[in-house]
């Protein structure tokens, strides 16, 4: 199968320069020495050349198989499985949009469709000026948060067609935005370096996690008996006590 086929760039291999191929290698060497098997690192080192270029070229493919004695085969297997592995550049801001089924009920479906029309771009496509690529993401695991838009998988919660187009529009213009939750935005390259396992060293990176708030919990809640806040209405049902027939 060729590269054109596996959707990745129809270009030979070519090792990349000296000073990045040292770099890059001395990066791997930590990556692979924290497995007892050397191929163990593979997810990571795609992760670390992805955030060197964007996405995952035949050049990175290549330096993953020289670094773990594997075959381009092998690596590139691995890399057309995971949709994470971008095959074509990435833009400094990579935007999904969920599109399962709670989302798509919300309205996922009709963000993603204005979304593609508003930047003019289809699904895995990157604007003109390199700022932002799209992609339709099937769960973003946040459904308590639905609609859900995910920048560089930061979250942004309970979005809008109209707040999403005015999130990429900020995006683009270099203005500042802020996550609904977690640690402060990052481009797309930065973020796979953390995800190849890196030190992420953003103010609030460790304290503010992403993890779920008060809608989260509505369950929990009601399962206790408990009210949930600001809705006076809410139906109550009795708490499980231990030792309690289901």
């Amino acid at each position: 199968m060729t590269n054109v086929e596996l959707g990745l760039p129809a270009l030979p291999a070519k090792p990349y320069p000296q000073d990045v191929h040292e770099r890059l290698a001395a990066d791997a060497r930590e990556l692979i020495g924290r497995y007892p098997v050397a191929r163990s690192a593979l997810l990571p080192l795609l992760h670390l050349v992805q955030a060197e270029e964007g996405c995952v070229t035949p050049t990175g493919i290549r330096f993953c198989a020289e670094q773990l004695d594997l075959t381009t085969a092998e690596v590139t297997a691995v890399a057309t499985f995971y949709t994470m592995y971008r095959r074509r550049p990435a833009g400094e801001h990579h935007v999904g949009v969920c599109t399962n089924t709670l989302c798509a009920v919300l309205g996922g479906d009709q963000i993603f469709d204005e979304l593609k029309q508003h930047l003019g771009i289809e699904n895995n496509q990157t604007t003109d000026d390199g700022k932002i690529s799209i992609e339709h993401i099937e769960c973003n695991a946040a459904c308590d948060y639905a609609p859900v838009v995910m920048v560089n998988w930061e979250f942004f919660d309970n979005q809008t067609p109209e707040s999403t187009k005015q999130l990429v529009d900020d995006l683009r213009a270099g203005r500042e935005v802020h996550p609904t939750r977690g640690a402060k935005l990052c481009s797309f390259k930065e973020t796979a370096r953390i995800l190849a396992g890196f030190p992420d060293e953003r103010p609030g990176a460790v304290d503010e996690s992403g993890a779920g708030g008060t809608p989260s919990l509505a369950g929990l809640k009601l399962a206790k008996g408990e009210a949930l806040p600001g809705t006076p209405g809410t139906k109550v049902v009795a708490p499980r006590h231990e030792g309690t027939e289901a």
